[in-house]
C-alpha cells in the first residue's frame, strides 16, 4: 500500500506540472505564466536547555494550482519533539534521558479537473506516519466530486466528497506478560471509507488571512477527523507569521491510546 500511494503522488505530480507546462505555453497573462501555481513553505523551532531540555521542529510545504482546467494542492508536513524525561534504569535508578515524544510526517496530493469554473472531479492520496499517534501508519487514496460555492476577493469556499480506500496498522499495544511489557505489533486494516473536505479562507485585512480546512475519513472500523485552522499576517509580500491550530481524531484506538491530539504552533511562512 506503502507504494502504491507513493506512486500514486509521483503520478499526479507529473501530470500536472506537465499540464502547467502546456498552460504557461498557451496564455499569454501573467497568470498563466506559471501554470496558476503559488505555494508556501513554515518553519518553527523552539529548544530549551538548563534544568530542563526539549527541542521541537515543525516545517510544513504546501503547493497549490488552479487555472481554468485544473484545481490541485500537493503538501508534506513534519512534526519532530524531544524532551528530557526521568526515567528509572536496570539498576533501579532515576536517571534523566533525552527522548522523542513526537515523530511524525505526512504528505499528500489532490488533483481536480473542472467540469466547468465551479464543479470538478478530484482525485486525491494521503500518507501519514505517526509513531507515537493512534495509528502507525495509515493512506487512503479516493476519488470524489469538488464544488467551489464562493469566491470572491476576500472570500473562498469549497466542498469535495467522495468514496475512498483507507489502509493502515493501529499503534502497537502493551501487552504485559511474566511481569515483562511487550509491545504487540498489530495487524494491517483496510475498510472502504467516504472522505470529505471543506476548505474556506477568509482576508481580513490587506495583510491578515484566515484560513480553515476541514478532512473526514469515515468508515465503518474507523471515523478519522482532522482540522486545520491558521491565521496568517503579513510582513512582507513574501514573508508572514503564522499561528496554527491543528486537531486530530480518530473515532477506534486501542486501550490506553487518546483519540484526540492536537498541535499549536507559531511559525514563519515564506510565500512564492
Amino acid at each position: 500500500m506503502n507504494k502504491t500511494l507513493i506512486a500514486a503522488l509521483l503520478l499526479a505530480t507529473c501530470a500536472s506540472f506537465s499540464v502547467q507546462a502546456q498552460d504557461a505555453d498557451s496564455s499569454n497573462n501573467k497568470s498563466a505564466d506559471n501554470g496558476g501555481w503559488s505555494g508556501s513553505g513554515e518553519f518553527g523551532f523552539a529548544s530549551a536547555t538548563g534544568n530542563t531540555r526539549s527541542q521541537n521542529v515543525n516545517a510544513k510545504l504546501g503547493l497549490n494550482q488552479e487555472n481554468e482546467q485544473w484545481k490541485n494542492s500537493f503538501f508534506l508536513d513534519v512534526l519532530r519533539t524531544k524532551v528530557q524525561q526521568k526515567v528509572i534504569d536496570t539498576a533501579g535508578n532515576t536517571v534523566k534521558q533525552f527522548d522523542t515524544t513526537a515523530n511524525r510526517y505526512d504528505g499528500g496530493a489532490s488533483v481536480g479537473y473542472k467540469l466547468d469554473p465551479r464543479s470538478y472531479i478530484v482525485g486525491a492520496a494521503r500518507y501519514d506516519h505517526d509513531q507515537f499517534g493512534a495509528n502507525i501508519w495509515q493512506g487512503v487514496v479516493s476519488l470524489g466530486y469538488g464544488y467551489i460555492a464562493l469566491k470572491d476577493a476576500r472570500n473562498e469556499l469549497s466542498f469535495e466528497i467522495g468514496p475512498g480506500y483507507k489502509k493502515y496498522r493501529p499503534a502497537d499495544l502493551a501487552v504485559v506478560t511474566n511481569g515483562v511489557t511487550v509491545e504487540e505489533r498489530q495487524a494491517v486494516l483496510h475498510e472502504v471509507v467516504a472522505r470529505g473536505l471543506v476548505n474556506y479562507k477568509f482576508r481580513l485585512t490587506d495583510n491578515t488571512s484566515f484560513e480553515d480546512t476541514f478532512l473526514t475519513e469515515a468508515g465503518s472500523k474507523n471515523t478519522y477527523l482532522q482540522n486545520d485552522a491558521g491565521l496568517a499576517v503579513s510582513m512582507t509580500k513574501k514573508m508572514a507569521l503564522k499561528v496554527g491550530f491543528q486537531v486530530r481524531r480518530n473515532s477506534d484506538v486501542l486501550p490506553g491510546i487518546k483519540k484526540t491530539d492536537t498541535l499549536t504552533t507559531t511559525n514563519l511562512v515564506y510565500n512564492f
